[in-house]
């Protein structure tokens, strides 16, 4: 039961609000973002998340401002989260325009995360976040079977060049690539069963891509264990597909992947992520913009 007290610090808190990998407050992903929660318990992070009702609010809990140094916790409406992607974004883009660009480093419950900030001369602030080393292995038969089922979709529905894998960027996302677009459009799973299939392999989303070009990919990911239908923009299942097409061999030489996410919703982001086939490191950088003002 909330305490008289802990409502109060709840009621305190400021929430910033901004959208993430866009530069549209109507496009990208939304995030909240509270700067100081050192006040705030996981009860009081958990209620603050699940009044905002976006997909994640980043908590900055303490920290050394003079070292640009900072401890980051992430909740969706439903619970904790390791990492976060799009709310890291946000979150160094708003200190950003408080401390000024430059890097700042959070420290997560995936190890320390840098990101680097960088202002345009028009003042908008891109950061590029350094992922916690990837990983990547093939999908087993049930984990395919099951995660198919619940989307309502074939194995003739996937793209036979592109395997199913489970990949690691900070969280584990089942990575399934579509044959065409039309495919990735229609989407319309059984939002419980694939919540239950991913809460029983431990996945955050499951990244739906379709591949356009060597360089360029389409994606969707259905996010229902965070009480999400779908999200518009997701950072760390970009890491994950990074580390995915490094460890598939679809990148063999330094590269920038373009992702482009949230079309099919109406709020298409765009995420860049640099893939080194000498490093298990991937960086996501992309723009994040005030919602509201």
């Amino acid at each position: 039961m909330t305490t008289e007290t802990e409502t109060v610090a709840v009621r305190s808190v400021e929430i910033l609000r901004y959208a993430a990998f866009t530069s549209d407050p109507a496009g990208g992903n939304p995030a909240g973002v509270v700067l100081d929660a050192a006040g705030l318990d996981e009860a009081g992070m958990l209620a603050v998340a699940a009044g905002v009702g976006y997909s994640e609010t980043a908590f900055i809990t303490g920290g050394e401002e003079a070292a640009r140094r900072f401890r980051l916790r992430f909740f969706s409406p439903l619970a904790e989260v390791a990492f976060c992607g799009h709310a890291t974004v946000a979150t160094a883009v708003a200190l950003a325009e408080r401390l000024g660009p430059g890097e700042v480093v959070f420290d997560t419950a995936v190890g320390d995360i840098r990101v680097a900030t960088v202002a345009d001369g028009q003042g908008a602030v891109r950061a590029t976040l350094t992922s916690a080393p990837t990983r990547s292995r093939p999908a087993g038969d049930a984990e395919l079977d099951a995660a198919l089922a619940a989307l309502r979709w074939t194995r003739e529905d996937l793209d036979p060049a592109l395997p199913p894998h489970v990949a690691f960027g900070g969280n584990e996302h089942l990575v399934l690539a579509a044959g065409s677009r039309a495919r990735l459009a229609d989407l319309a799973y059984d939002f419980d069963a694939l919540a239950d299939v991913m809460r029983s392999h431990g996945w955050t989303t499951v990244q739906l891509v379709w591949r356009e070009s060597e360089l360029l990919f389409h994606a969707r990911d259905p996010f229902p264990v965070g009480g999400v239908v779908e999200d518009p923009a997701t950072g760390a299942a970009a890491a994950a597909l990074g580390g995915y097409l490094r460890a598939t061999g679809e990148v063999r030489q330094e590269a920038v992947i373009r992702i482009r996410q949230g079309e099919d919703m109406g709020r298409p982001s765009d995420l860049l992520v640099a893939v080194d086939p000498a490093d298990a490191r991937v960086r996501v950088s992309g723009q994040a913009v005030r919602i509201g003002g």
